[in-house]
């Protein structure tokens, strides 16, 4: 039986069409980029074609882009850079609700002496501007705060955040990794000094990313020993894994009308069709203002890793919070931060989908969480399944 895959917001699946323009560059292009004989440097041309892919999914300048192997990379370049090119400055901004890319970043430099804000959230995830502008201070080297919430697809005002901070002579990083493909980003229209995508998660391969570095910007290398990307970041650059970022940043440019209405609403019908079935649900996040395709439901009492396995034999593919942090057997951070209660927190179940789902793949799982947590539950003590006071 072919998976149903609700895991998107972990990975994605790598598009055919990204896969096809791949295997030349495995069979037949080759040679290094940065070579003086033909047949290495006519390579560098299908960089930059990617490249300008790239750009124009993000309405920037194509060398604003430089290419890294992950995300991850990218906002430990992004917050190295901030503070190396600003010695004199030890404060950082960021969420309680951050990816751990970042939240551990931030953790380290506590560490080394450097003062870390990390702004709060209500119970719907959403972050308190006037608390924000009350952290920026003359001290402080960078903001980084999320596009879009990993685990309950919140969107934050990114645009009104970077001009908060732009007004301030702040730099503004953003990780946008959960944004980019499901909304469009506007890099003229929205100040941010620096953001970072990775490919996994819109349809590309594992092992790419970018971070963007806006014209002007000062900045410091991560990745040092070679002169690639201009000097931004050494390594012999991943050829086809660059045209496969390419090719799927232009797929999701194409894509995104469908992004916005048909994703949405296959994610709104299985959102439903679970809530209005199950009693005592909990729906985690601003559902009003969200990335299209993420919803994260909690199910009182009933431990999430229970779920989990009980959808596999179904074939349905899930995640309890973060796949970042699934080894654990805390509730998710994020929930924690947002103060849901610890009998929901537990069983948050995140089902992300994508432009590859269907709508029977959605009735499929809908049919069956019904049985699954009614299993469940009636194997729970007598005592557990008396409501809440």
């Amino acid at each position: 039986m072919k998976p149903i895959y609700f895991d998107n917001n972990a990975t994605t699946m790598v598009a055919p069409e990204v896969t096809e323009a791949m295997i030349p560059f495995f069979k037949e292009y080759w040679g290094n980029p940065s070579s003086m004989h033909t047949f290495g440097g006519q390579v560098a041309k299908y960089v930059d074609e990617g490249r300008q892919k790239v750009a124009d999914m993000l309405n920037c300048h194509p060398q604003e882009i430089i290419f890294t192997s992950c995300a991850t990379e990218s906002d430990n370049t992004a917050i190295w850079s901030a503070l190396q090119t600003q010695p004199t400055k030890r404060h950082i901004i960021t969420t309680a609700v951050e990816h751990p890319a970042i939240l551990q970043t931030c953790a380290f430099w506590e560490r080394q002496g450097y003062r870390v804000t990390r702004l709060g959230v209500d119970n719907k995830g959403r972050l308190n501007l006037d608390e924000y502008r009350d952290a920026l201070d003359d001290d402080t080297a960078i903001v980084s705060i999320m596009w879009a919430n990993n685990e309950v697809g919140n969107i934050y005002p990114i645009k009104k955040m970077a001009e908060m901070a732009r007004e301030r002579g702040i730099l503004f990083h953003t990780d946008a990794v959960q944004a980019a493909g499901k909304i469009p980003l506007d890099l003229a229209d929205v100040p941010v000094d620096m953001l970072s995508i990775s490919g996994h998660k819109l349809h590309a391969p594992k092992g790419i990313g970018l971070l963007f570095v806006r014209k002007g910007v000062l900045f410091r290398p991560f990745m040092r020993g070679g002169h690639q990307e201009k000097g931004r970041r050494a390594g012999t650059e991943n050829v086809p894994y660059i045209v496969g970022l390419g090719v799927a940043c232009q797929l999701a440019k194409d894509s995104m009308h469908d992004e916005l209405t048909r994703v949405a609403a296959l994610r709104d019908r299985l959102e439903k069709g679970i809530v209005s079935q199950i009693p005592d649900t909990l729906v985690n996040g601003d559902t009003e203002n969200r990335v299209p395709n993420t919803t994260n439901i909690s199910f009182r009492n009933i431990e999430g890793e229970a779920i989990l396995l009980m959808l596999n034999q179904y074939n349905i593919c899930a995640s309890s919070g973060s796949a970042c942090t699934s080894g654990s057997l805390e509730p998710s951070h994020v929930l924690h931060a947002m103060g849901v209660p610890f009998k929901y927190a537990h069983s948050s179940t995140r089902l992300s989908l994508s432009r590859y789902n269907t709508q029977e793949e959605v009735d499929f799982a809908i049919s069956k969480f019904p049985e699954i947590i009614a299993t469940l539950r009636s194997s729970l003590p007598s005592r557990t399944r008396l409501p809440l006071p």
